[in-house]
C-alpha cells in the first residue's frame, strides 16, 4: 500500500503541473488548448537534445524547455488565437485553431525528431529501497521539482503583479479592462506561462520516461481529464484532479492488473458518473 500511494502521489504532481497550464489559458481565453500535450512533447525534445546529445546540465535543458515553449505560446496567442478571437464571431473558431495548433506542432515533432523513442541518462542514480518501499532517486528529485513549481506558480499568481492581472481577467473580464488591466498584454503572458509549464513537466519526465512523437495527444487527454474532474478554470481544482487522476491510476495499475489493462477504462466509467452527478467537476466556480 506504500508503494502504491508514493506512486500515486508521484503521478500526480506531475499531472498536476500539466493540468495547471492547460486550465490557466482555459480561464484567460476560454479556449481548450488542443495542442497541451504536444507542446509537452515538443519540452520533452528540447530537454533531449540539450541534456541527452549535447551533454550540458539537465537544469540547462529544463531551462531552455521552458523558456522555448513560453516563447511558442506567446507567439501562437499573439499571431493566431488574438487574431481569431477579435475577428470571429463563432467559438468553434478557437477549437478548430486550437486542433489545427496541435496538428501542425505534431508534424513538426516528428520532422524534426523522428518516430522512434528517445532517452537521456539518469540525472540522479540510486534506489531507495527499505524493504516495503521502492522508489529511484530521479523519481525523487523529480517529484520534488514538480512540487517546487507547483508552489512556484501558485504564489505567482497570488502575489505578483501579472498573477493578480490574469485572476481579475479569469474572474471577470469586462470588469478588469475597466480597472485598467491590459488584456492583450495579460492574455499573451497566460498563454506563455501555460505553455512554459507544459515545456517544463515534458522537460522533467523526459529523464524518466523517456519521449516520442505520438504521446502527445494521450497526454492531452490526460489534461483534459484533470479539469474536468476539478473543475475547469479553477487551479485548485487543476492540482486536485491531478492527484485524483494520479491516485486512481496508480491504484488501478496495482489491483486491476490481473484483469488486462483495463485501468482507464474504469477510470473513463467513474468519470461519466462522477460528471453526471457534479457536472462542474470538484470546484466547479469561476477563479478566485
Amino acid at each position: 500500500m506504500e508503494q502504491v500511494i508514493v506512486n500515486g502521489f508521484y503521478l500526480g504532481a506531475q499531472y498536476a503541473l500539466i493540468a495547471l497550464g492547460l486550465t490557466l489559458i482555459f480561464a484567460l481565453m476560454n479556449v481548450l488548448n488542443f495542442a497541451h500535450g504536444q507542446m509537452y512533447v515538443l519540452g520533452g525534445f528540447i530537454s533531449y537534445t540539450i541534456y541527452g546529445k549535447l551533454g550540458l546540465p539537465f537544469v540547462v535543458a529544463l531551462i531552455s524547455s521552458g523558456v522555448t515553449l513560453a516563447i511558442v505560446g506567446a507567439l501562437f496567442e499573439r499571431f493566431l488565437f488574438r487574431t481569431v478571437i477579435k475577428r470571429s464571431l463563432r467559438e468553434e473558431s478557437t477549437m478548430l485553431l486550437a486542433a489545427a495548433t496541435a496538428f501542425f506542432l505534431d508534424a513538426v515533432i516528428l520532422l524534426l525528431f523522428g518516430e522512434k523513442q528517445r532517452g537521456v541518462p539518469k540525472i540522479v542514480k540510486g534506489v531507495y529501497n527499505d524493504g516495503n518501499l521502492i522508489m529511484p532517486y530521479d523519481r525523487m528529485v523529480v517529484g520534488i521539482l514538480a512540487i517546487a513549481f507547483i508552489a512556484g506558480f501558485i504564489l505567482y499568481m497570488k502575489y505578483s503583479r501579472p498573477g493578480r492581472a490574469m485572476r481579475a481577467l479569469a474572474q471577470d473580464r469586462v470588469a478588469a479592462q475597466l480597472m485598467g488591466v491590459e488584456v492583450d498584454r495579460y492574455t499573451m503572458i497566460g498563454f506563455a506561462l501555460g505553455a512554459m509549464l507544459a515545456g517544463i513537466v515534458g522537460g522533467l519526465l523526459v529523464a524518466i520516461t523517456g519521449i516520442n512523437s505520438g504521446i502527445g495527444g494521450p497526454i492531452s487527454i490526460k489534461a483534459f481529464l484533470m479539469v474536468m474532474i476539478g473543475g475547469a478554470g479553477v487551479v485548485g481544482g487543476a492540482i486536485a484532479g491531478g492527484f485524483i487522476l494520479g491516485m486512481l491510476e496508480s491504484v488501478g495499475l496495482t489491483v486491476l492488473r490481473e484483469f488486462g489493462d483495463v485501468t482507464y477504462l474504469v477510470i473513463f466509467a467513474a468519470l461519466m458518473v462522477f460528471l453526471s452527478i457534479r457536472p462542474n467537476g470538484l470546484m466547479g466556480k469561476p477563479w478566485g
